[in-house]
């Protein structure tokens, strides 16, 4: 029979061993978040069809990178440098990117459904056919930018500044641009149904052509 000090010193080995693990767990995971071997410095590094699911690029200087159709989904890039970065057909879906610098930036055809990319810097950034379906740009930069055929449908815009934007035939779909900035914007074609612009600066704008229409009342004869 085992003598209850023995029992509780036993007891105690078996709780430091389960902490040790645990410790290691956080320590060094199973799977750690993929990160670049060029960190920080990744500028001009061509990286065209790269895993980095998840990968932590917070602050990571990626600026004229090749990142043609990498897999970005969930990735971390708080405050990373992506001037001028070639992304286009990259999956950023659910990607953090605020306060990312991304001005200039190949978005073309690009998956950003989901992803964060509050006062983040996209001045003439190329975002032509790229799909933003419910995105939070809160606060964001895209003054000059190109967004033609976009899908925004359900993203967040709010005090978003698009001054000289080219929005034609864009997905605006239950979009929230209150407070936007849209100055002299070409929003032709664009499709607003359920948008809310309350606050929005539309000064110079250029509005689809029933953007103020109204249904015609029936007079009878």
């Amino acid at each position: 029979m085992i003598r209850m000090p023995t029992l509780a010193l036993y007891a105690t080995a078996l709780i430091a061993a389960a902490a040790l693990i645990w410790l290691a767990w956080q320590v060094y995971p199973a799977n750690p978040l993929p990160t670049l071997a060029c960190q920080p410095n990744c500028a001009q590094m061509d990286l065209s069809g790269s895993d980095l699911a998840r990968a932590d690029l917070n602050r990571v200087n990626l600026a004229r990178a090749d990142l043609h159709g990498a897999d970005l989904r969930n990735a971390t890039l708080l405050m990373a440098n992506l001037s001028r970065a070639l992304l286009r057909e990259a999956n950023l879906q659910g990607a953090d990117l605020s306060n990312a610098v991304i001005d200039h930036a190949d978005l073309r055809y690009a998956n950003l459904t989901s992803a964060i990319l509050r006062s983040a810097d996209l001045r003439q950034a190329d975002l032509r056919k790229a799909d933003l379906t419910e995105a939070d740009v809160r606060v964001a930069n895209l003054s000059g930018a190109q967004l033609e055929g976009a899908i925004l449908t359900g993203a967040s815009l709010v005090d978003a500044d698009f001054e000289n934007a080219i929005l034609r035939r864009a997905d605006l779909r239950n979009a929230n641009l209150r407070g936007a900035v849209l100055r002299s914007a070409d929003l032709r074609g664009a499709d607003l149904t359920g948008a809310d612009l309350t606050g929005a600066d539309l000064v110079g704008a250029r509005l689809p052509h029933d953007f103020y229409a109204t249904p015609l009342e029936d007079t009878g004869s």
